[in-house]
């Protein structure tokens, strides 16, 4: 009896996907709730696993094509895969292995052949006695006598030139190695089509561009306080909580004290309507194989530092391994992103839709600064934020910025809440 491969529900809004790879061929063989094929949604991606143990008998979608939900893109038959398949492979890698081992009866010898002759006809190296005999026999070599037969001494004696022959001999043998041959000068182009989730971003993020009234405003933070705070408790910390004491527990935190101080950046507008939230979802950009997703860390203010490190660390693995669920991708009323983890030092990050904010935090660089009246090199970070200005003045956005340096600049006032 076949077993449909179907495409299952997965997610409120999505009706269509993109079969992303076969990990299991027609005729191979797949134990039950093995991974055999990979979807691609617009926002992540998940594997489709065997109903039962047996062998892909068909399949209907191939890598690339769209495949809409409930449609079956496959069948399956319980049973094992043939065993002379597996026997003709091994049979045929066992043949190459045993002709790539094969050489010819004379190779051994003709390869001694080869060095003996290339020995024979090298120049024998002389020995100092040697060497000074045959200079010794080579009078034109060095002229001994000037004008009117005097012989020369020591310091007038001038080396003659070596004879063309020797010239010749010198040259063969320092010959220059040759040289390695270039590649050949391509100007090929390939065309790869965008995947869902690639098609998604760049959708979204023209949407963005094209609704949305974009404005940065960036500042610097001295991250010395937090620097050594992290420093000083970060073994008994990473000792309780198994997770180290990173920067982005620090910046959710202040961020969140600052979104309720400026309601405006956890809102959104929604037709004539601005839409004030009492939460506070918070996105955390991360890298992913196929390429930047954002999962939400929901009601962030009711979450502790470790909670939010131990959070985002689940999100950053399971993200490379595109073991993100979709629920965990969507929402989020403001969204933090670290383009310091890949070296930036200063950026505008773009909003994401419909939110009205987001922080970009970079790298740390020391750098030169004032400290009454005295240069000082500090630990240095540029922040900058960008938001939508219908909603958001540039007043409030300022001060939204300057709360954050503050709390990271003085973690105590965070912790204590003040």
């Amino acid at each position: 009896m076949p077993f449909e491969l179907k495409i299952p529900e997965v997610g409120e809004s999505i009706t269509q996907v993109e079969i992303g790879e076969w990990l299991k061929s027609e005729g191979d063989q797949a134990e039950k709730d093995e991974d055999v094929v990979v979807i691609e949604t617009e926002k992540a991606t998940f594997e489709l696993s065997a109903p039962v143990s047996g062998i892909i008998t068909k399949v209907l979608k191939q890598k690339g094509e769209p495949a809409s939900v409930g449609e079956v893109i496959g069948y399956m038959e319980e049973g094992k895969a043939a065993e002379q398949k597996i026997e003709t492979a091994a049979e045929t890698r066992a043949e190459e292995a045993g002709k790539a081992e094969e050489k010819p009866k004379d190779f051994q010898k003709e390869e001694e052949r080869k060095e003996f002759e290339t020995r024979a006809a090298k120049p024998r190296v002389l020995s100092g006695r040697e060497a000074t005999t045959e200079r010794r026999r080579e009078p034109d070599e060095v002229a001994t006598r000037g004008p009117g037969e005097r012989l020369l001494g020591p310091d007038e004696v001038r080396p003659m030139e070596p004879r063309p022959e020797y010239r010749k001999a010198e040259r063969a043998q320092f010959k220059a190695a040759p040289r390695r041959p270039r590649p050949p000068l391509s100007r090929e182009e390939e065309a790869v089509p965008l995947s869902p989730m690639r098609r998604q971003i760049a959708k979204r993020l023209v949407e963005a561009q094209q609704t949305a009234a974009l404005l940065t405003t960036f500042n610097e933070i001295d991250m010395s306080e937090v620097n050594s705070l992290r420093e000083q408790y970060q073994a008994p910390f990473q000792e309780r909580y198994e997770i180290k004491l990173g920067l982005m527990s620090f910046f959710a935190k202040a961020a969140i004290d600052a979104l309720q101080l400026i309601p405006q950046l956890n809102a959104e507008i929604r037709g004539d309507l601005v839409v004030y939230r009492s939460y506070y979802d918070i996105g955390v950009a991360v890298g992913s194989g196929k390429g930047l997703v954002v999962p939400v860390l929901r009601n962030a203010e009711t979450m502790s530092f470790a909670e939010i490190e131990l959070a985002i660390a689940d999100f950053a693995r399971r993200a490379q391994e595109n073991q993100l669920k979709l629920e965990e991708l969507q929402g989020g009323t403001f969204t933090i992103s670290n383009g310091g983890v890949y070296g930036s030092l200063l950026s505008t990050p773009i909003v994401n839709p419909p939110q009205s904010g987001i922080l970009g935090m970079h790298a740390i660089q020391q750098r030169p600064v004032a400290r009454e009246g005295v240069v000082v090199i500090r630990p240095m970070m540029y922040v900058a934020l960008t938001y939508d200005h219908r909603i958001v003045d540039g007043r409030e956005a300022v001060t939204f910025l300057r709360h954050i340096k503050d709390a990271i600049e003085d973690p105590a006032r965070m912790l204590l809440e003040i």
